[in-house]
C-alpha cells in the first residue's frame, strides 16, 4: 500500500463510521413520510417529500435503503370499468333520439349511473333528470 493510500483511508474512516448513524437517522424520516402516506409512496414520493423538508438527497439512495430495509409501497391495481355489456346483448334503443330538450317539465326523463371510489370501497351513484328543467328528480 503506498503512503498517500494510507493516509487517505486513515483521513476517510471518520466519516466512513459517521455514515451507518446519519443513514439510520434518514431510514427513520422514511419509514415516517412512508407511513403518514399510509404505506403507498415509493421511493419517488418519498425522495420528493425529503427535498421538499430540505434533505439534498438522490433517489437510488432512497430505493437503495427501501430495498435493504424492506420498505416497498403499495402498487395500486389498474382501474377498469365495473360494468360491461355482453358480446351477444343487443344494444339498447335510443328512446330520446339524441334530442336533449323538452317542452314541458315531466316529458322526457334521463338516467346514468356512475361509481364513485370512497375509503369505504365503491359507491354507486344513479340519477334521474328531467330534460325540461334540468333538475335531478331522483
Amino acid at each position: 500500500m503506498s503512503r498517500s493510500g494510507y493516509y487517505a483511508h486513515f483521513a476517510a474512516r471518520p466519516a466512513a463510521e459517521e455514515r451507518p448513524r446519519r443513514e439510520g437517522e434518514l431510514v427513520a424520516e422514511i419509514r415516517q413520510i412512508h407511513a403518514a402516506s399510509r404505506r403507498a409512496y415509493r421511493a419517488p414520493r418519498i425522495t420528493a417529500a425529503l427535498r421538499r423538508k430540505g434533505r439534498r438527497i438522490n433517489r437510488k439512495r432512497v430505493e437503495r435503503l427501501m430495498r435493504e430495509r424492506d420498505i416497498r409501497g403499495i402498487t395500486r391495481r389498474k382501474r377498469r370499468g365495473l360494468t360491461r355489456p355482453g358480446r351477444k346483448a343487443a344494444p339498447s334503443p335510443d328512446l330520446v333520439g339524441r334530442d336533449f330538450t323538452a317542452a314541458e317539465p315531466g316529458t322526457r326523463l334521463v338516467s346514468d349511473i356512475t361509481y364513485v371510489p370512497t375509503l369505504a370501497g365503491w359507491w354507486y351513484l344513479a340519477t334521474v333528470i328531467d330534460l325540461a328543467t334540468r333538475e335531478v328528480v331522483g
